[in-house]
């Protein structure tokens, strides 16, 4: 039978809800923040806060992906650490290599955890955690426990890809941006972008109308590895020097990011502007807090655990919604 117009109308509200819902919720911060500190609406505070979160931006990029088909990358935050590393590292031998290396090692490790996922049907949780550990192991191992501190030349054009700017935008904040229009091209504009989603709609469905399921899966694993890569060694160009101590937890942050845009954990539904303004509010409410002073760096986790709690929650209504109609 057709379905009723008012049930039709309903899911498209609930569908836009889902994809923009976040844009709304951050614009509304940002317009009472503005009001009640008047610093946060300062032009150098939101070139502080958008360089703090293009390192996330870059993460939460792959990650999206890889959620987008049912998949999970627990190992990114440590793969995040030893591309900072490697690239401080390399960055002695010029801009190149300090580039080219973190890229190598970070893909392959994302490369290895596609092979082990598609082709040898291991869960992505046991796979990635086992990255995650394995990433960080081979992060203190090349740094003498954390001992050693490789540092990044000074003046050399490598420091200034994460410290110069441009009409005082920092390049970490256009490269994120520039990622971003490609992953939006990519997902919405080409038949690659349409797979990822039925794969995650339902591998097996997905595997009967031809698709190459397991080799999408591949490639999403190892763009997950190399953008996470490239934004450790774009953090370690910032910072100039490869710190060993960062990423712990990022891959939290990445996640929470991706579901807070409207994508869904169970895979098959996402967008690329969804995980954007997600990490921009996360960077927001971390920004208000340190406005307020009197909050410590902890209240960020339990403001966004109870985002994360919210949009979960709202996700599984619009999804019985939406199959109820």
């Amino acid at each position: 039978p057709e379905p009723r117009p008012e049930a039709s109308t309903g899911s498209r509200i609930g569908e836009l809800v889902q994809r923009q819902g976040v844009l709304a919720v951050l614009l509304t911060v940002i317009l009472i923040a503005s009001f009640v500190y008047p610093t946060f609406a300062s032009l150098d505070n939101a070139r502080g806060v958008t360089v703090q979160a293009s390192f996330l931006a870059i993460v939460a990029l792959g990650m999206t992906l890889v959620i987008i088909t049912g998949g999970i990358d627990l190992s990114v935050g440590s793969v995040f650490a030893l591309g900072g590393v490697l690239a401080a590292w390399a960055s002695q031998w010029g801009f190149f290599a300090a580039l080219l290396v973190p890229l190598v090692v970070c893909g392959t490790i994302g490369l290895v955890n596609g092979l082990l996922i598609a082709r040898a049907n291991m869960a992505p949780f046991i796979v990635t955690l086992a990255s995650l550990l394995a990433a960080r192991g081979m992060l203190l191992a090349f740094t003498d426990e954390g001992a050693t501190t490789y540092l990044v030349p000074k003046d050399s054009a490598f420091a200034e890809l994460g410290q110069g700017s441009v009409w005082g935008f920092g390049y970490p904040i256009l490269i994120a941006l520039a990622l971003f229009g490609a992953g939006g091209l990519l997902l919405q504009r080409t038949s690659f972008g349409q797979t990822l989603f039925a794969v995650g709609g339902s591998s097996d469905a997905a595997t009967l109308m031809g698709l190459p399921v397991a080799r999408t899966k591949i490639l999403v694993y190892t763009l997950s590895g190399l953008l996470a890569g490239l934004a450790g060694a774009l953090n370690a160009a910032r910072l100039s020097s490869g710190v060993t101590i960062v990423g712990v937890g990022m891959e939290l942050d990445a996640i929470s990011a991706v579901v807070i845009g409207g994508t869904l954990l169970i895979g098959g539904a996402g967008s690329i502007s969804g995980t954007l303004w997600g990490v921009l509010l996360l960077a927001v409410i971390q920004n208000l807090i340190n406005q307020i002073g009197s909050l410590n760096s902890s209240y960020q986790s339990v403001v966004s655990g109870g985002f994360l709690i919210v949009v979960v929650v709202a996700q599984r209504y619009l999804a019985r919604s939406r199959r109820t109609t």
